[in-house]
């Protein structure tokens, strides 16, 4: 069989399911585990799909966003554990900013209780910030009803109102090329904003995100340090543009 052929099968398979274990393609294709290896290698260097452990995934399309509701429950327990990670990184006296979405939300639970400071966009982080008797603010701006995020005009101009030592970001993808993006461009300027702001900028990212391309970028990999699982594919890729803290799940 053809490469292309090859390619197209693969393609074909991961148009109609998520993902694709190397074994199905052997069965399809009858190709040989090294030449299927050779195959999804090249599909990702050309961004049609994501090599997963034993596999690989479909790329999401550049405005695809899940809402909170889907978000939240998916790879609870990795997120679980960077947030946890990166919520050891804060400091008595700290003001930190806390970016809207998922994984950023279970950082709330491990803050240490000491005196520090909190700013937000995510609308969805207050309960649990006012139940921790954490001194909170929240930006001004659009309520984003799909992620609970406050974003537009309104929320840069209160964010210019104030200096982070840490900000802590949510993102849908990260990419040694792209760097970090969200599907939504406004998202996309309050989280620059946020980062630019911050003294230090941590990107908290579990491991489907990496390897992923959203349609608008927030900032370089340089920018921020990665919090997220042991690298598999690339690895040096990433920890060559930027600090990675890798977390044993």
């Amino acid at each position: 069989m053809l490469t292309e052929e090859r390619y197209s099968i693969i393609l074909a398979k991961l148009k109609s399911f998520e993902t694709v274990k190397i074994q199905e393609l052997i069965d399809i294709t009858g190709a040989s585990e090294s030449t299927i290896r050779r195959d999804l290698t090249e599909l990702e260097k050309k961004k049609f799909i994501k090599r997963i452990h034993g596999g690989a995934r479909r790329m999401e399309r550049k405005m695809d966003e899940p809402g909170m509701g889907e978000k939240s429950v998916k790879n609870l327990h990795q997120k679980q554990r960077i947030a946890q990670e990166a919520a050891r990184l804060v400091e008595e006296g700290d003001c930190i900013f806390i970016d809207a979405g998922s994984t950023t939300s279970h950082m709330i639970p491990y803050l240490p209780d000491q005196e520090i400071i909190v700013v937000t966009n995510g609308l969805m982080h207050i309960e649990a910030l006012m139940k921790k008797g954490i001194r909170t603010y929240l930006t001004g701006g659009l309520v984003k009803p799909k992620t609970n995020a406050l974003i537009g005009r309104g929320a840069i101009d209160s964010l210019n109102g104030y200096r982070f030592d840490k900000a802590f970001m949510g993102t849908n993808g990260v990419h040694y090329e792209s760097g970090y993006t969200t599907p939504d461009p406004e998202e996309a300027q309050v989280k620059a904003a946020a980062m630019s702001l911050a003294r230090e900028a941590f990107v908290l990212a579990d491991s489907e995100k990496i390897g992923e391309i959203a349609f608008a970028r927030f900032g370089e990999l340089n920018e921020a340090v990665l919090i997220t699982e042991t690298l598999e594919e690339n690895a040096a890729l990433y920890k060559d543009q930027t600090s990675v803290k890798e977390v044993e799940i």
